[in-house]
């Protein structure tokens, strides 16, 4: 890669800051050069400036995207009530990006960006980070080699702590409703029940969410997805259930054993040859894949790991022209696996994909 990327970035102190490390993983690469940083923040884009080395900071992202030519931005903020906007302006003005999840509040809003980014040719890259962890890859392997037999099913939990239900599903949930479809492959259709306090949710149970939701509602979610490829996947997350050690992460079943992955780049995930799907019983004992392979310790150390992964591929992209790992249009359809649930909830029964209703559907109960 013998050119070098001015990238901006985008941050929101106070309203989604700059995400999880999202803003310094561009020192990982001589070949980028920060050229400047916008944050409405006065102190919070002082220290965004010092903290990343940005020759100059801006009050306002769309002033940055006019005054400097910027082949990247960095979209930060974890709250996402502005993350469509700020993509169209990126990709009003040509610019490549990474940014942080969940995508956008609607399906409207995400397929204004995947057209406005596939028309100009750009390339996405959204902050799933288990889609970059080298495990990924090898459990793929093991699964095609017939390691763990014809796969069945696939269950995920979400965080499952003070956020447990709809926000958890909105929040961390996309990171294992992504990774079902890195494994499976595209949904068919999803049955919902969202619940609170013990019983279905109806209009007087929802409000504004958190971190630039929209309307949401919900301390307990029960999710299953047929996928297009045979298998069921379920989701599920109700508040203060976390797990210790935490549940938070998804088991891929099949008829001769199962893997097991933690949310998170570089964390261990699990292989159990057994068909039981319990080592009591049978004997067999759990292997730890590393991003060595299976029972070989881990030798990588990566400070900013899964961020630093998704950037080097979104560099590889751009040069090669091919889709990120975590594109656009991975992260529409996580946000559509979302959103259904509420859509199944609402209709009492299982809804197909591709939703017909593109907003979201708890303003039809608000």
């Amino acid at each position: 890669m013998a050119r070098t990327y001015r990238v901006g970035i985008i941050g929101r102190t106070g309203k989604g800051d700059y995400g999880h490390g999202l803003d310094v993983v561009w020192k990982e690469f001589p070949n980028v050069e920060v050229a400047a940083v916008a944050d409405e923040h006065e102190a919070g884009r002082a220290a965004a400036v010092k903290r990343t080395g940005a020759r100059t900071g801006y009050a306002d992202y769309r002033k940055m995207l006019e005054s400097e030519k910027l082949d990247i931005v960095a979209v930060c903020p974890r709250w996402i009530d502005q993350h469509h906007a700020m993509l169209m302006a990126c990709a009003e003005h040509g610019c490549h990006v990474y940014m942080e999840k969940p995508f956008c509040r609607t399906l409207a809003e995400a397929d204004d960006v995947v057209r406005a980014f596939d028309m100009r040719h750009l390339k996405l890259a959204i902050a799933h980070t288990n889609r970059y962890t080298p495990q990924l890859a090898i459990a793929r392997e093991l699964i095609a080699a017939g390691e763990i037999g014809d796969l069945l099913e696939l269950r995920a939990r979400g965080k499952e702590d003070r956020r447990g239900g709809g926000e958890d599903l909105w929040v961390l949930g996309t990171h294992m409703l992504d990774l079902m479809r890195a494994v499976a492959g595209d949904v068919e259709s999803c049955f919902a029940v969202v619940t609170a306090g013990g019983k279905r949710i109806g209009p007087g149970d929802v409000r504004e969410g958190a971190e630039g939701i929209g309307p949401l509602a919900g301390d307990g979610v029960n999710a299953a997805y047929a996928f297009q490829s045979g298998p069921l996947g379920f989701f599920a997350s109700h508040r203060n259930q976390a797990g210790q050690p935490s549940r938070f992460g998804l088991r891929v079943c099949g008829s001769k054993g199962l893997i097991e992955f933690q949310s998170g780049y570089l964390r261990p995930a699990y292989l159990l040859k057994d068909p039981s799907w319990s080592p009591g019983r049978s004997g067999a004992k759990w292997q730890t894949i590393s991003s060595n392979g299976v029972d070989k310790p881990e030798t990588r150390n990566e400070p900013h790991g899964g961020n630093a992964a998704a950037v080097k591929d979104l560099l590889e992209a751009i040069e090669s022209d091919r889709p990120t790992k975590s594109n656009a249009h991975d992260a529409r359809a996580a946000t559509e696996m979302i959103v259904a649930v509420f859509e199944s909830h609402l209709q009492g029964r299982p809804v197909r994909f591709p939703l017909e209703n593109r907003s979201n559907p708890l303003t039809r109960l608000s």
